[in-house]
């Protein structure tokens, strides 16, 4: 790469990782500062700042104040997962997407949803429990709670041709999230809305968001047996 090609700061940033990776610059090597960079690249000084700024927020770099940025000694690979629109997940596979509502009801949580929401125990919440599949066969089980303190619009959705999973990313911003994986054995009900076998594995991920330290919703997504999950580090 010449050095005119250096003008954004994800080129400024994919020439560091080449250098890393390339053992160039070894772990624990202290790197050229912001403004040796920014000659060296030929471009400002803010530039290189973000770049650095990115990849010690991935765990590459050990930046300190005055005693410069040097390569983690024992870098973290970070994967990054979005949450996914599932009907887009299974077009991308080239499958018919399809969506099955089974439950919409405003009730109070069990304890358990209330607590990790931060909600009071007896205020109501939105439930929506809804069927995902691929050309017609179960693809994943969404069992979620939202908060209609925070989303008072949900309210007015019938969930009946969208899904609160795509709903939701359309209509309600967040801050942060929570998410936990698991192996987890489908109950009977699960099971039956799944097509599979009591007690089979099934990949599980639940998820809680939040909009500042305010709960959005919390979601607990079962996945048929077999399914694979993909991420990027």
């Amino acid at each position: 790469m010449t050095v005119s090609a250096f003008q954004t700061w994800q080129s400024v940033q994919n020439e560091v990782l080449r250098r890393i990776h390339a053992r160039e610059w070894k772990p624990g090597d202290l790197i050229p500062n912001e403004i040796d960079l920014a000659q060296e690249f030929g471009c400002s000084r803010t530039t290189v700042n973000r770049a650095l700024r990115s990849l010690a927020e991935s765990g590459l770099l050990d930046r300190r104040r005055k005693a410069g940025t040097r390569i983690a000694a024992q870098p973290v690979a970070k994967a990054t997962l979005d949450i996914a629109v599932i009907r887009h997940e299974i077009e991308e596979q080239g499958k018919r997407y399809c969506y099955q509502l089974i439950d919409r009801s405003l009730r109070v949580p069990p304890a358990a949803v209330s607590g990790a929401m931060n909600t009071r125990a007896e205020d109501p919440l939105l439930h929506i429990r809804a069927l995902h599949l691929a050309d017609n066969a179960p693809y994943a089980l969404e069992d979620r709670w939202i908060n209609t303190g925070v989303v008072p619009e949900a309210l007015q959705e019938d969930f009946l041709k969208i899904s609160a999973n795509e709903w939701l990313l359309e209509h309600a911003p967040y801050t942060r999230g929570d998410i936990a994986f698991l192996a987890a054995s489908a109950s009977e009900r699960d099971a039956r809305d799944l097509g599979c076998p009591v007690d089979s594995a099934v990949l599980a991920i639940d998820r809680l968001t939040w909009d500042k330290d305010a709960s959005v919703t919390k979601v607990s997504i079962h996945f048929v047996p077999g399914h694979r999950l993909k991420t990027n580090l």
